[in-house]
């Protein structure tokens, strides 16, 4: 039986909000443009890896991993990115989102840098073959596409990673703690499958990348 937790100070409001913390500063507001300039072409060039947010018509989010070699997002224009559709687990919840709801936002991010870059519009799916021949990687061409029209871009302050120190090395914890062929099974309810057969089974499955 789930037990449902009740905090007695909701925020509900945005006034409420305001009460608590101060209106951002005249530079944090105009930083935000509209365009991909080229800063931003910069930045997403050299960025292996992002994370798709998207929601469906009820509001219910989801937010997806994407990466590849830097500069794997097309920058078509100033107005325009496209995100190659790799293959994956086939669950589409990110492009069943978008056909339900087009709002997407990204947020891409690179090795080293403490700074990352926040892009929100308009998406749509897209399965252009000159676009997509453009995504190719060892002759394979992607399926589909995530066009996003840009409607804001700007660059995040450095303090969630400074606090997290994401990229110290000395402060990673250790991944072979996890037994991520253990989570899985159980999270399947295969608990009578040897978490060996599911390792295999995990190892087969990145084989196929593009």
């Amino acid at each position: 039986m789930v037990t449902e937790v009740t905090f007695s100070q909701p925020v509900t409001t945005r006034e409420q909000l305001r009460e608590i913390i101060a209106e951002p500063n005249e530079l944090a507001v105009r930083k935000q443009i509209s365009v991909i300039d080229e800063h931003c072409r910069a930045f997403i060039e050299r960025s292996p890896f992002l994370f798709l947010a998207t929601s469906d018509a009820q509001g219910n989010c989801d937010v997806s991993p994407k990466g590849d070699a830097a500069g794997f997002v097309q920058i078509v224009d100033e107005n325009t990115i496209v995100i190659p559709d790799r293959p994956g687990n086939n669950r589409l919840d990110s492009l069943q989102n978008i056909i339900d709801n087009p709002h997407a936002a990204a947020l891409f991010i690179i090795p080293g840098a403490e700074w990352t870059l926040r892009v929100n519009g308009r998406a749509t799916i897209i399965r252009d073959e000159d676009v997509l021949e453009r995504s190719a990687v060892n002759g394979k061409r992607p399926a589909l596409g995530i066009a996003i029209d840009v409607e804001e871009a700007f660059l995040h302050c450095p303090k969630c990673m400074l606090r997290s120190k994401l990229w110290e090395h000395d402060g990673w914890q250790h991944k072979d703690d996890l037994s991520f062929a253990e989570i899985a099974r159980d999270h399947v309810k295969l608990q009578h499958v040897p978490v060996e057969v599911v390792q295999n089974a995990l190892d087969k499955d990145v084989e196929t990348l593009y």
